[in-house]
């Protein structure tokens, strides 16, 4: 029987590109090992970060190094392959925009190949946190206040900013979260704790994006639940991120020893019910597909489960919270991406 060919896409034009690169590397172990070996190859094919397609990416799949342009070598204007011949199903290890955000779906989409992971609906709300709050509060998933802010308002004249500050003040209190609304892992996000601090991360996140976030700050336990599977998605055991930041931000999150992470997650079992319950609702509300992680705060004071967002491809890295969840579960790594292809061929299929 043959093998199936994996192409493994990684890398990407976002901030998030060395995560991808380590993701990938993970992935493509976990396709080397056991019955996998036997089943599939693995193609990896790499992203850099000004958009070039490198089809034969094996260099940097084992370095785990970016690759970066030679000087004075001059190079074709395509970017993106028209046509990949001998890819049985795509594997996109993407995370953030232009990956995570639907972009990369709707190529595979118009390809007609299969692929692993949400769509192209699922992925853009997933990735842009106001559209994400929205379908959460058709759901009726409880959310934090928060608000919308445009980079306009932040770019404005001088009488209208103030007055912006002066709202979320009123509505938000201190502390808040400034988030861009369409970034991932972290980058771009704030703590303000005064009208100086809120002033700099407003300022900050419109740098990032047009659109930005306001989010009033609580104090909670951080929880996080996977998500596994398609029309009738599973949830897994909980987990908890604790740090000594100020915020779990991208160096936090990505640096070994920085947060310490408990699994599963020393919670009430009525608790544990309601994130898995909520974490499939949202997964649902999204239309999601594949896998997902859905992140909450737990008000351990008032007994309150808030839905904080969810990822519609979360890290894959050695110290990434969705592959430890799982393998809590009694899902090994190398089973998890068996799997994952095999949910990105019975979507496919069921699409016919």
């Amino acid at each position: 029987m043959a093998k199936m060919r994996v192409g493994l896409l990684f890398g990407g034009c976002s901030g998030e590109h060395e995560v991808s690169i380590s993701s990938a590397q993970a992935i493509a172990r976990a396709l080397g090992l056991g019955d996998n070996a036997e089943k599939y190859d693995v193609v990896p094919v790499y992203i850099r970060k000004d958009g070039r397609w490198v089809m034969d990416a094996q260099a940097v799949l084992m370095s785990g190094e970016p690759l970066v342009p030679e000087d004075g070598v001059v190079e074709p204007t395509q970017r993106i392959p028209t046509a990949v011949n001998g890819i049985d199903i795509w594997f996109p290890v993407l995370h953030g925009p232009n990956g995570e955000d639907g972009t990369i779906q709707g190529i595979f989409e118009l390809m007609q190949m299969p692929y692993v992971g949400c769509g192209v609906l699922a992925s853009a709300v997933g990735m842009d946190k106001l559209a994400m709050k929205s379908a959460f509060t058709q759901t009726g998933l409880p959310q934090v206040k928060y608000m919308e802010v445009l980079r306009s308002q932040v770019y404005s004249n001088p009488c209208i900013f103030p007055k912006l500050c002066d709202d979320i003040e009123a509505s938000l209190g201190y502390p808040c979260f400034v988030k861009p609304a369409n970034l991932g892992s972290s980058v771009g996000i704030a703590k303000a704790k005064d009208r100086q601090e809120l002033e700099a991360a407003l300022d900050s996140a419109a740098s990032y994006d047009r659109r930005i976030i306001v989010e009033a700050g609580v104090i909670a336990r951080e929880v996080e639940c996977a998500i596994l599977g398609n029309d009738n998605p599973k949830a897994s055991v909980i987990g908890e991120i604790s740090f000594n930041a100020d915020f779990y931000d991208y160096e936090t999150k990505y640096t070994s020893g920085q947060a310490d992470l408990a699994i599963p997650a020393p919670l009430p079992a009525d608790i544990v019910t309601t994130i898995q319950e909520q974490a499939i609702q949202a997964f649902q509300a999204i239309d999601g597909a594949g896998l997902s992680r859905v992140d909450f705060f737990y008000l351990e004071a008032t007994g309150e489960v808030i839905i904080n967002e969810i990822n519609t491809f979360p890290g894959f890295t050695a110290t990434s919270m969705y592959p430890m969840l799982w393998q809590a579960s009694g899902v090994p790594f190398d089973h998890l991406v068996d799997r994952l292809i095999q949910l990105g061929l019975e979507r496919t299929s069921h699409k016919s």
